[in-house]
């Protein structure tokens, strides 16, 4: 994480915000879009990977293309909240790979998980796994019918 003596300045925004949208881009093309030499790109790249700002480049993929045609927003609530109940239900949901986003939450419901699969029997299969062991008090499923916005961009020029 950021440490709060770290700054970060315009430029580091600039660069932040055109990694989000293309994470690809050459270190020549982001330096030009940015306005610094390469040299002076890379080293703040380095920094902003350093202090945990960069955390990778991903491709957004269309997952629907290759079968993954079902989004399940599942919905949890559970009676048990000691840690080390906390500690085995996560290490649980991060072995099953469907989930594709994972939160505990505050509210009427403990946690949120995102999951992807091939159709109806996929989200059963996971549905079944996801119990196995586990006293969960509520599971509910809600299913996308359509993303209407998936993976936008934040907006860094708030931060100014």
């Amino acid at each position: 994480m950021i440490d709060k003596a770290e700054k970060i300045d315009g430029f580091d925004l600039k660069i932040l915000t055109l990694l989000q949208s293309d994470a690809h881009l050459s270190q020549r093309e982001l330096a030009e879009k940015v306005g610094l030499s390469q040299n002076a790109c890379w080293r703040r790249l380095q920094r902003l990977t350093a202090i945990g700002m960069i955390r990778g480049a991903h491709s957004n993929i269309d997952l629907s293309a290759l079968g993954f045609d079902l989004t399940v927003f599942v919905m949890i609530r559970t009676r048990h909240h000691s840690k080390q109940w906390i500690d085995d239900f996560r290490a649980h949901v991060e072995r099953l790979p469907e989930v594709i986003d994972f939160y505990r939450i505050g509210g009427d419901w403990d946690y949120l998980i995102k999951v992807v699969t091939r159709g109806m029997a996929g989200y059963d299969a996971f549905y079944q796994k996801l119990v196995t062991d586990f006293d969960l008090a509520t599971v509910t499923g809600f299913f996308s019918m359509e993303a209407i916005i998936d993976n936008r961009a934040v907006d860094l020029g708030r931060l100014k």
